[in-house]
């Protein structure tokens, strides 16, 4: 007979099977040997510990470990309270240092904040934001800061300047502000320190009129006057701001206080010089850091090269550069860039190609930007195609990705040489490795195919890139409403030019430009005038091509009065003519028969160093023929 088994025996076969009770038993031991207490060799140790440092306290790592399995709640309280544990400021800055989840830490924070005879301090504020920084979590780390604010605690300069940092690093550069100036109304007196690190903090965000501001408001502090790390961040910000004149005097009224520039800060000054044209005051600072013992870094000499090669005077470049060398400098990768790129611009490509292959030896490896500076300086010395693309082939060789730059520059250089196929080729390669659509790539290319006449093929990439991109930039769009112009589909280039001004892409010089020229080869000479009065009301400021196109129109329709009279207004204006200029009245002048004023004005071009070209000398010809003809005629 079957013997059947009380309920309470089953249950307790269930519960007692092997691989169920031992998580159980686990656990159990776990707990056991939390609260056991520490071996007389382990309290030896800890007591060392303490006598040799009485500020070092270490946490219980029995304590650590029910955090760590139980997280925060009742099993982490009772834990407190037997291991006598005394909750106070330096034991929640302790358990916030523990790697425990952070959530932990937040619930133990506001834990501890509830008992009594306990307040937090800066100290386990500032524990607990950079605990919240670190895990990313912005949003609990701003409130954690205002609650800070909200209470009692002192806050004093250095954590000041440690939030504002946190802040900053956080993009929250409105909220640091705000909470720079709450502290400073709770009568906390900013030290220069913090002035410096809200002035970079604004620098690396770009916000550059405010560094000036808070500036002033430093000096006027009374009890901290600004220090070299100031002085520094302001010569850099006027500098990109184009105030050279206030970064210049900065510069002088920080010498004037005793303060010794860095190098950092007369490379900045030899940088603005160079803009100004002052080379020899650029120079002059050379000389001041070699006198004051203030070494020369590359970020120096790079800036002198760049300096120089924008000033035209390529050998004085390269000497620097040699100069360098000899002196034991270490050029980088950035430094030999601007100098491949000075030489590939005057023509010197052999000298630029030996700085590259000398690269590896300064221990530079060439990068993307040393490529595409190479392939530039070919297609601008009209090197054969054939030499660029080997380049491009060698560039992936040495495992570089080609930047959509590298594509671009190709494009544009394929284009320029006519080899309209290839670069449709590169465009398709473009878009199969991933890059967004390059504008200017589509410029040269819609450019290229509008010049062979292929108007709907260009029409057909300028409607891809919009499909692609949205709102083409203003440049393409004028390429397209130039092409339109002149493939007399005025009316398409009219509203390409409205549809700009619809998507909020602002009309540039060159689309107003293209289609102005578009109205005069239609005969719409007023309309292209009005056009170029729209274009000053609308604060684009006309060039001289503006100009020179309204007085072609004027030149060819409107006789030569208008076309003299707008002649005389240029050269009474900030935009003087040029040979152009000249050319189209002399025209004008012949075909009217006005020998004796074409006579003057051909006078007064060489006087000015100008030529007349080919065209208008034959129409000058022509119109003295006809004058003798007429006479013959009248003879007879």
């Amino acid at each position: 007979m079957k013997t059947i088994m009380p309920s309470s025996a089953l249950r307790r076969s269930i519960s007692t099977l092997s691989h169920l009770c031992e998580p159980i038993k686990q656990t159990e031991n776990e707990i056991v040997q939390m609260f056991q207490l520490p071996s007389p060799k382990k309290e030896a140790q800890d007591l060392a510990v303490k006598r040799k440092n009485p500020s070092v306290r270490t946490l219980d790592e029995r304590f650590i470990r029910i955090l760590k399995i139980f997280k925060w709640g009742s099993d982490a309280e009772k834990a407190l309270e037997v291991l006598k544990l005394k909750v106070d400021q330096r034991l929640v800055r302790e358990v916030l240092m523990i790697d425990v989840e952070i959530n932990v830490k937040i619930q133990f924070f506001k834990w501890a904040g509830r008992r009594r005879h306990f307040e937090h301090d800066s100290t386990t504020y500032m524990t607990l934001i950079h605990c919240l920084d670190e895990a990313g979590l912005v949003g609990e780390m701003w409130k954690t800061i205002q609650e800070m604010l909200r209470s009692t605690c002192a806050i004093g300069p250095a954590e000041m300047s440690e939030i504002v940092r946190i802040l900053g690093k956080a993009k929250m550069v409105n909220k640091a502000l705000s909470i720079f100036y709450q502290i400073k109304c709770r009568k906390c007196k900013p030290t220069a320190s913090t002035y410096n690190t809200i002035i970079l903090m604004l620098m690396q965000e770009g916000h550059h009129e405010k560094v000036h501001e808070l500036y002033n408001e430093m000096c006027n502090e009374g009890n901290c006057l600004p220090d070299t790390v100031t002085y520094s961040a302001l010569i850099s910000t006027f500098s990109k701001l184009g105030r050279h004149d206030s970064a210049i005097r900065l510069f002088e009224e920080m010498k004037e206080n005793g303060l010794q520039p860095t190098s950092k800060i007369y490379t900045t000054l030899i940088k603005i010089y160079f803009k100004l044209g002052e080379t020899g005051k650029a120079f002059g600072l050379v000389q001041e850091m070699k006198g004051k013992g203030c070494k020369l870094t590359v970020f120096t000499y790079t800036e002198l090269i760049k300096g120089l090669g924008k000033a035209g005077r390529v050998q004085d470049a390269y000497g620097i550069f040699m100069n360098m060398l000899k002196e034991g400098g270490k050029p980088d990768v950035v430094l030999i860039n601007n100098m491949i790129n000075i030489l590939g611009k005057a023509g010197q490509l052999e000298d630029a190609f030996k700085l590259f292959n000398k690269m590896k030896s300064w221990q530079c490896i060439p990068n993307v930007v040393t490529y595409n500076t190479v392939i530039k300086a070919l297609f601008d010395s009209k090197a054969p195609c054939s030499v660029a693309s080997l380049w491009f082939e060698k560039m992936k060789a040495d495992g570089l990705v080609p930047s959509s730059f590298t594509y671009s520059i190709l494009i544009d250089g394929f284009c320029k040489t006519n080899k309209v196929e290839k670069a449709l080729v590169l465009l398709e390669e473009m878009d199969e490795k991933g890059f967004p659509p390059c504008p200017a790539a589509y410029c040269s290319l819609i450019n290229s195919l509008g010049k062979a006449k292929r108007y709907e093929a260009a029409n057909e990439l300028f409607q891809e890139l919009k499909e692609n991109c949205g709102c083409s930039s203003a440049r393409v769009y004028a390429v397209m409403i130039k092409h339109f112009g002149k493939c007399g589909r005025l009316s398409d280039a009219v509203d390409l030019f409205n549809e700009m001004k619809k998507l909020g892409c602002n009309p540039d010089v060159y689309a107003y430009n293209a289609l102005m020229s578009g109205m005069v080869r239609a005969g719409m000479i007023n309309e292209a005038h009005s056009l170029l009065r729209t274009m000053e009301e609308n604060g684009c400021v006309p060039d001289l091509n503006s100009h020179n196109i309204i007085l072609n129109g004027l030149a060819r329709t409107g006789g030569p009065r208008r076309a003299m009279a707008m002649f005389v207004k240029m050269k009474n204006s900030n935009i003087k003519p040029d040979a152009v200029s000249y050319n189209t009245i002399l025209g004008c002048l012949s075909r009217a028969g006005l020998l004796e004023e074409a006579a003057k004005l051909m006078k007064e071009m060489k006087a000015r160093g100008f030529e007349y070209d080919l065209i208008t000398y034959s129409s000058i010809l022509e119109a003295v023929g006809k004058i003798d003809e007429d006479r013959s005629l009248t003879t007879y």
